[in-house]
């Protein structure tokens, strides 16, 4: 109960920061998370493309490239991206109206991520009553995508409005009209056609082929003015990040490097299909930015970077980001994804913004921070009480707690615990990922669960060398006192254990904590004088008992801060 509504209670912290958990148990993983991978569209820059330029192959502005490239965008039947509708912006919505009349969709053939490009092809009508200036018996085919892969495709090139054969001279100087706008932070798209016969109505991949390169559209997503700010609270609380995006190299490391990411070599998602997954572990580790990627290779380099022992985190909203985020220990994708991407995230941001990210990374961890402070001291308190057990059945002649005492025990410090989620983590506690360690739960239990039955045993001493109960007769005086040192221990282990720094003076818990605390106290102390004593077989305890108790507390404290400074001097760890 305790850990479920810390995570629910974590859940509903983050929605207050615009996150949204889909799923409860992805909010130990997003404190854990140490690489997180993101797309740069939206994150980095303001997703706001618009279309900057349309160029000819010489890098002049030509509006007939625009005017095919509105006819690509406006007859495709699929989901249209930013890229599409930016061009579609461009254009007078009156220009609308004159290419529906002068056009008739014949057959498209969608976008694919191993293709990167669209084509639709399209028939001219005729216009009252006489045909078209080019025969209306073709059909023409006009493609948009990625510019190497639409180059290769092409055989002639439009220069200076005439077609041309494509020489490998002006095959080099229309690449570098595309790199030199990509240098400027434009992402560069190629616009090609091809005229043929209207024999079919059904057109295919094949068809994309002997193309005439019109020119290209270079499109501006200026990188966000907070972006570096973002990337900055990210590295200090642990966070490395790295962009895994599908645009081209050059636009990568422009974007990159104007927001403060320190590039190094980009490499390409043809070379992560080069690579096994041993070769790709080392390089996933040492690359900060991957250019043109795919989906399979975004996949890839996940699991690569999980293989390397990183908890990883992936940022993404379309359709080419679902197996990445089904594949991350923790999927992320905003309110404005489409579907697919939605449904594979576990966690959903409203704002499609780091620094929001980054508040949902240090409330998970807080979140983290309270399951495990949880976990640890009701571990060690619980194996503390069955080693305390033990020991007493070696000598003692009777039991040293009845079963419902036992019980009531329990009860009231498990409602001690209910606070925990209210509870506040130690800043320096939250600058770290945090991940689960099972061999760290069980070495803590084994270290701090004897040092709360040490004082089990002075007791034990205590009620029965001072106080006389050696005997089965004065049974229900030691089992009085035993419940309330063991309660009490029990309670004030929270504060001792919730902090690696000293309790009270350094570190304080939040106030239902305290509270809480303070109450399950009492009623320890209340029970063995109140109407509840006959019914649980203890008996008052003699006031004399209570200058030793507080002594017992005093040096529980002293022992198990010294034990706790000892651990996170020999382990380097503490929650």
């Amino acid at each position: 109960m305790v850990v479920t509504t810390n995570l629910a209670r974590g859940a509903v912290t983050m929605s207050r920061h615009k996150v949204v958990v889909k799923r409860l148990n992805a909010i130990q993983n997003l404190g854990a998370m140490d690489v997180l991978c993101t797309d740069k569209t939206g994150t980095l820059t303001e997703d706001r493309i618009v279309l900057d330029r349309y160029l000819d192959v010489r890098g002049g502005e030509d509006s007939e490239v625009l005017e095919y490239a509105y006819l690509n965008s406006h007859f495709q039947t699929g989901l249209r991206n930013l890229l599409d509708q930016a061009v579609i912006d461009r254009v007078l919505e009156a220009e609308e109206v004159v290419v529906d009349a002068r056009f008739t969709m014949v057959d498209e053939i969608p976008f694919d991520f191993a293709r990167r490009r669209m084509s639709v092809v399209l028939a001219r009508n005729e216009l009252n009553g006489s045909a078209d200036a080019h025969a209306v018996g073709e059909h023409v085919l006009v493609t948009k995508g990625a510019v190497e892969e639409v180059l290769a495709l092409c055989t002639h090139i439009t220069d200076r409005g005439a077609r041309v054969p494509l020489t490998d001279t002006l095959r080099r100087e229309a690449t570098l009209t595309a790199e030199a706008n990509n240098r400027l932070g434009l992402r560069v798209l190629a616009v090609a056609t091809r005229t043929m016969p209207a024999e079919s109505e059904t057109y295919t991949v094949a068809d994309e082929a002997g193309l005439t390169l019109i020119g290209f559209l270079a499109f501006l997503d200026p990188p966000k003015k907070d972006a570096a700010r973002a990337l900055q609270a990210l590295a200090d609380n642990g966070v490395a990040v790295k962009v895994v995006t599908g645009d081209n190299e050059l636009v990568a490391a422009r974007v990159c490097a104007d927001v403060g990411i320190d590039v190094g070599r980009v490499v390409t998602g043809a070379e992560v299909d080069e690579l096994d997954d041993a070769e790709l572990r080392v390089l996933a580790a040492a690359t900060t930015v991957f250019a043109k990627a795919n989906p399979v290779q975004k996949a890839r380099i996940v699991r690569a970077l999980q293989a390397e022992g990183h908890t990883v985190g992936f940022l993404g909203d379309g359709i080419n980001d679902a197996a990445a985020l089904r594949d991350a220990d923790v999927g992320i994708s905003v309110d404005t994804a489409v579907d697919i991407a939605k449904e594979s995230a576990d966690i959903i941001l409203l704002e499609k913004d780091l620094m929001v990210l980054e508040r949902g990374v240090v409330q998970g961890r807080q979140t983290f921070g309270n399951t495990i402070k949880y976990i640890k001291m009701t571990a060690s308190s619980n194996f503390g009480n069955v080693f305390s057990v033990l020991v007493a059945s070696a000598f003692i002649p009777f039991q040293p707690m009845l079963a419902m005492q036992l019980l009531v025990q329990n009860l009231a410090y498990d409602i001690s615990q209910l606070a925990t989620p209210w509870d506040r983590m130690d800043k320096d506690y939250l600058r770290e990922p945090r991940a689960w360690d099972a061999r760290g739960i069980g070495r803590f239990m084994l270290v701090l669960g004897p040092t709360s039955s040490v004082f089990d045993i002075t007791t034990y001493l205590l009620m029965w060398h001072v106080f006389g109960a050696n005997s089965e007769a004065h049974q229900a005086l030691f089992q009085s006192g035993w419940f309330v040192e063991g309660l009490l221990t029990q309670t004030l282990v929270v504060h001792m254990l919730r902090t690696r720094k000293v309790p009270f003076l350094q570190s304080r818990a939040t106030a239902p904590v305290l509270a809480m605390t303070a109450l399950v106290m009492a009623f320890g102390m209340w029970v063995p004088f109140s109407p509840l004593a006959g019914v649980l077989g203890m008996q008052a305890l003699p006031l004399t008992y209570f200058p030793w108790l507080a002594g017992t507390l005093l040096a529980y404290c002293l022992l198990t801060q010294g034990v706790k400074s000892w651990y996170i001097r020999r382990f380097n760890t503490w929650l």
